[in-house]
């Protein structure tokens, strides 16, 4: 056999295991057909095979290398397809983005002289996630369809169904939900199938999927497509698609309940995902955060979203973490940081830092604010059409009418919410919404319609270490126990809970701190102090202490 032949033969040898996922097969093959002459398509090869085996350096050498003998022998499409990933590469492994506009520009400039190709395609999809980026969702539409029509008019099954994908993930953004996660189901299925011949672009619409299903909290549609990503993922030994769809399962199962299993997703998927891709690795760290904050590890959660700062979820995670530590202002700061980055057209996209900014807005007594983030959740409701997300606006509904004292509407939107979240499968925020619930019955004075609400939420949190909901249905059961809600007081002057309020006054609580510590609303520690001052005839918090230790009554 000559070298020639011997180097084709390797050629298509290295090309089969690559299309089968046997990178270090493929890697062998492209080094033994370079051996008898560096041409263009062996380099191309072994940078395939070097981008799997996250041989960074080597992948970006065997790029630049092709493109130079493509442009040596005349190929200017294959140049231009080299500069193209190149462009992708140093984003994905350096976030180097002014190379990577280097080559996306050199790419654009040799493509600008050739006929109709799909190289054109993969510039134009590749456009399109920038303008995505920059939020000119109209443009970027434009551009994903303008992939999709190139890669069915060359045949070019993975270029038209990133393309799809991508524009999947588009709609969405414009609010059109249905339809965007119809393309993106449809584009999954083909990457599975095996109909792309690129399995780059396969991995890549998988990630797509998956990460739409979490934004718009389509958690049954992510919990199916999981598992054929998975499967799909150990076939192909590819590691780093692994890591992320372990990462958004492991999200799916913190939803529901399975904290164990979502433990073991996350951390499995962090040390799957290497530093070679730090983008796809952000996407394991700061779900870990959110579970480690739900576990009560606050300061693990904050070094983990320190780590992933750039991550949009990562703000999100230290604003939860400051509304854990009583401290809302801080959190509504870092949450108005984090919306100015989701465009207000992308009503979906903005759902959970809004759910987040009303608790704040609520715990900071700011009505008026909470108010319109609360109709802005409607709308973000409406549009993905997703039963935990229509469960979520239920909750925040509840939260918004008992700050207000409104405990029976309240009630109707707490009991919808934990209906709702049951059936979703989410029992820890079933449990919270039923804790809500229980607060505003015990201000309607049904005691044991309450009780039964922290005994419901007790059953929804068995085996799930939330760390938070636990710690509220022990103060909540222990106010049961106390029967504190008698209406006899001491020598007929103060009520149990007026004496209760005070002595927490006496010792410098704030009325946001002695609502946090007996579970009630700030509205209803208000309320009791104004009682307060009425029976004893004070007008300040030092007199009213002072005077009910004259009578003995602290």
């Amino acid at each position: 056999m000559t070298d020639a032949s011997l180097a084709q033969s390797e050629l298509a040898a290295g090309r089969a295991a690559l299309s089968r996922g046997a990178w270090l097969e493929a890697h062998r093959c492209f080094e033994h057909a370079l051996s008898a002459g560096e041409t263009p398509d062996a380099l191309e090869g072994l940078s395939w095979a070097a981008w799997w085996l996250e041989d960074v350096e080597a992948c970006l050498d065997a790029r630049e290398r092709a493109y130079r003998r493509y442009r040596d022998v005349g190929d200017e499409c294959g140049a231009a397809r080299m500069a193209l990933w190149l462009g992708d590469d140093h984003v994905e492994f350096r976030g180097a983005h002014a190379v990577a506009g280097g080559w996306f520009r050199r790419a654009s400039r040799i493509l600008d002289t050739l006929p109709d190709c799909p190289e054109h395609g993969w510039l134009a999809v590749f456009e399109a996630h920038a303008a995505l980026g920059r939020h000119d969702l109209d443009e970027a539409v434009r551009l994903a369809g303008q992939a999709r029509q190139c890669g069915r008019r060359h045949g070019a099954v993975d270029l038209e169904m990133f393309a799809l994908a991508s524009e999947g993930v588009i709609r969405i953004e414009r609010d059109d939900v249905a339809e965007g996660m119809r393309y993106l189901d449809e584009a999954a299925a083909s990457a599975l199938s095996g109909e792309y011949e690129n399995l780059a672009s396969a991995a890549w619409t998988c990630c797509l999927l998956m990460s739409s299903c979490e934004r718009v909290r389509d958690v049954d549609r992510g919990a199916q497509w999981c598992q054929q990503i998975g499967e799909f993922s150990r076939r192909m030994d590819a590691t780093f698609l692994r890591g992320v769809c372990r990462a958004h399962y492991g999200t799916i199962q913190v939803w529901k309940g399975s904290w164990d299993e979502a433990e073991l997703e996350l951390v499995e998927a962090l040390g799957e995902l290497s530093e070679n891709r730090p983008t796809w690795r952000s996407e394991a760290v700061v779900r870990l955060g959110h579970l480690r904050r739900g576990q009560g590890r606050h300061d693990e959660a904050q070094a983990l979203f320190e780590q992933a700062s750039d991550h949009p979820l990562a703000l999100q995670g230290m604003a939860a973490l400051r509304l854990d530590h009583d401290d809302p202002a801080a959190a509504r700061d870092l949450l108005e940081r984090a919306m100015r980055r989701i465009p207000h057209r992308s009503r979906a996209g903005r759902a959970q830092a809004l759910e987040l900014l009303l608790r704040a807005d609520v715990a900071l007594g700011d009505a008026r604010s909470a108010q319109l983030r609360l109709e802005e959740l409607r709308a973000a409701a409406a549009v993905a059409g997703t039963p935990a997300l229509s469960a979520m606006l239920e909750l925040c509904e509840g939260l918004v009418a008992a700050s207000t004292g409104q405990h029976d509407l309240a009630c109707d939107h707490f009991e919808d919410a934990a209906d709702r979240l049951g059936h979703t499968g989410a029992p820890v925020d079933a449990a919270r919404a039923r804790l809500h619930l229980a607060v505003s019955l015990l201000e309607l004075g049904r005691r044991e319609a309450a009780e039964r609400e922290v005994r419901l939420a007790h059953f929804d949190l068995s085996g799930i270490d939330a760390v938070a909901e636990r710690a509220q249905a022990q103060r909540l059961l222990e106010r049961l126990a106390a029967d504190d809600r008698a209406s006899g007081g001491r020598d007929g002057i103060l009520t149990d809970r007026q004496v209760e309020v005070l002595s927490l006054v006496a010792d410098g609580l704030s009325d946001h701190e002695i609502a946090e510590r007996l579970v009630l609303s700030h509205h209803t520690v208000h309320r009791h102090i104004a009682n307060i001052y009425t029976r004893l005839g004070c007008s300040s918090r030092a007199a009213a202490v002072a005077a009910a230790s004259r009578m003995g009554l602290l």
